[in-house]
């Protein structure tokens, strides 16, 4: 039978066709049947864990789970019959008497596969009582807690780790009753492989996993009235905030943002599309420089501090390809403690640095001792968008409503090539429009790289530049980083820049974003391409639409900074990268 033949099958005593090779769950959803679901994620494989989403099939002995049991030709099931209603509720259950009862303090309160999967069972008391497992909460990582007591052992952790970041920093342990999801030799979290990119945030349908939360620490800090609080705000958790607070994906609220923010406390509110725009100076000129011969090609991006992770741990050959450039929120913060605090008559101890990002990486990057300036530490600290999303709901203030504000000067203007870092292919493209002209002196008029765009793993592009090729490709997850170094490790001379993003679709799916809701999926395409139409849409709105256009960049050139790669520039912002190993490697006879 062909590959796309179509099948006639039963649902419920009703006949439909449905496409050869479909599983059971699979052809039910097509047909407006939603089975029950825990462990099952579309984009990881087939897990069959949970047992959640058994049917009938009649002519079977047992129960099929349906996420793994393929349709076939006169198969009749049956999805919604007394006995299956009470063998779901009963697995359910037996989930619940091995979970902590503490759902109305939990991080996940509200917004929990587990919590609405009990209600939709008609769960209403706790039937099983028994001996529950605990672990002790890993709390080594600067930006993901792991709390074993919550795991329900679906594995959408290990597998989303193992098959689209292939980091593998998760793994069983033991058997039975005592299995439990943990890193390798239960090493902590901050000892591991793991890059802090917080995948396993976003499709833990527990609490299992969270970000470490800082906003009581910032509440504090808020309440301080000798020191000057600023905050800036990544492009991508504009583009995402809206969810949290009902709002369907794909509506910036940078204006909105920028003035709960200043409710909330803040002195100044800048914008990291600014510094994302200095990015590309320095990056752009530093491409230009090798590109003549002055550092190995091909190029790589330095932005993710995800990929930076990882690229020490697993690929450190390829370190001397990494660009210096200092990710866009490490340079505002080296000048909100540098160039700000003598606009403002102020010293560099007397401001208190806070970065709002899509991602949990973030707060591991903000502690790195390469990025302090002058022994002080940059960014103070990190909140993610669910982060600053509760606050604003617990300071009362009205996200939705409220009359939307600029960000302050002088870090606060952006130009359109600054807003599509939030992107996959972002940075490369915001690249292209500036070292295109900075090379040619001449302006790139199609500054929409299309090929650049969109949700394919690999991307790949040639832009001529003054007659000669110039070969780019952009991966984003680390999974398809991987594969795109093994490409450029095989021919290193195919590649001129290559951009990497650590999160599927770059930093609109970063481990911080909004949690999925009942309706929609964990890094769901259709979500993640609505909050990069975002992105795109202020990117045709502006005016200037070039970083090096942006006229406050120039001032800041012109003022303090002097030109790109200057002296004080590679000061400021940029850096270096070494080579990682976790605990338990031997290397020359030593741990």
């Amino acid at each position: 039978m062909a590959k796309d033949s179509i099948v006639t099958i039963y649902i419920n005593e009703k006949e439909y066709k449905v496409k050869e090779g479909q599983t059971i769950m699979q052809a039910a959803d097509s047909h407006g049947f939603k089975i029950p679901r825990l462990c099952y994620h579309p984009k990881l494989s087939i897990e069959g864990a949970c047992r959640v989403c058994i049917v009938e099939v009649e002519g079977m002995k047992t129960y099929a789970a349906s996420c793994a049991c393929p349709v076939a030709e006169g198969m009749r099931i049956h999805t919604n019959t007394k006995e299956l209603r009470r063998a779901r509720r009963d697995i359910v259950e037996l989930i619940l008497d091995n979970h902590p009862k503490d759902c109305h303090t939990c991080e996940r309160d509200g917004n929990c596969e587990l919590q609405r999967l009990a209600y939709a069972m008609g769960i209403r008391h706790r039937h099983f009582e028994g001996e529950r497992k605990h672990y002790e909460k890993d709390l080594s990582s600067e930006s993901v807690i792991r709390d074993p007591d919550k795991c329900i052992l679906c594995g959408r952790c290990v597998r989303i780790c193992s098959e689209v970041q292939k980091v593998n920093a998760l793994g069983y342990a033991h058997r039975g009753f005592k299995t439990v999801v943990m890193p390798a030799f239960n090493a902590p979290f901050s000892e591991s492989v793991c890059s802090n990119c917080g995948q396993c945030i976003n499709v833990c349908p527990t609490a299992s996993f969270v970000e470490k939360n800082y906003t009581q620490e910032l509440f504090e800090k808020l309440d301080n009235p000798d020191i000057i609080k600023i905050a800036q705000i990544a492009p991508s958790v504009r583009a995402a905030i809206g969810e949290a607070f009902g709002l369907p994906p794909g509506r910036a609220m940078h204006g909105e943002l920028a003035a709960s923010l200043r409710k909330l406390g803040f002195d100044y509110v800048f914008d990291t599309q600014f510094s994302a725009d200095l990015t590309i100076m320095e990056e752009a000129s530093e491409f230009l420089e090798r590109l003549q011969g002055n550092g190995p090609l091909p190029m790589i991006t330095s932005c993710s501090s995800a990929w930076m992770k990882y690229v020490e741990h697993f690929h450190p050959d390829f370190l001397p390809n990494i660009s210096t450039c200092k990710s866009p929120m490490a340079m505002m913060g080296a000048l909100t403690k540098t160039y700000f605090p003598g606009k403002i008559k102020k010293k560099p101890e007397e401001i208190f640095s806070v970065a709002i990002m899509c991602c949990t990486a973030k707060k591991y990057e903000a502690a790195r001792p390469e990025l302090m300036v002058d022994g002080i530490r940059s960014v103070d600290l990190v909140v993610t968008t669910r982060e600053i999303a509760w606050m604003i709901k617990s300071a009362g203030i009205d996200l939705v409503n409220i009359k939307p504000q600029d960000f302050d000067a002088p870090l606060g203007i952006s130009s359109g090539a600054g807003a599509i870092f939030g992107a996959t292919g972002g940075v490369m493209e915001a690249a292209i429009r500036t070292a295109y002209e900075l090379y040619t002196g001449e302006t790139l008029l199609d500054i929409e790289l299309a090929s650049l765009r969109g949700f394919h793993g690999i991307k790949e592009a040639e832009i001529v530049i003054d007659g000669k090729p110039i070969r780019v490709a952009v991966a984003h997850g680390l999974g398809n980083a991987q594969e795109l170094l093994a490409i450029a490790k095989k021919d290193p001379k195919r590649y001129h820049f290559i951009e990497v993003m650590g999160c599927p679709g770059g930093c609109i799916g970063g481990g911080g974003q909004p949690y999925a809701t009942a309706n929609s999926i964990p890094l769901d395409e259709e979500c993640l391409a609505k909050r990069a139409e975002a992105l795109y849409a202020i990117d045709r709105e502006k005016t200037i639409r070039r970083s090096h256009d942006n006229p406050d960049i120039q001032r800041l050139y012109r003022e303090y900074l002097g030109r790109p790669l200057g002296q004080l520039s590679h000061k400021l912002l940029h850096t270096h990268y070494g080579a990682k190993l976790p605990r338990g490697i031997i290397v020359g006879g030593g741990e």
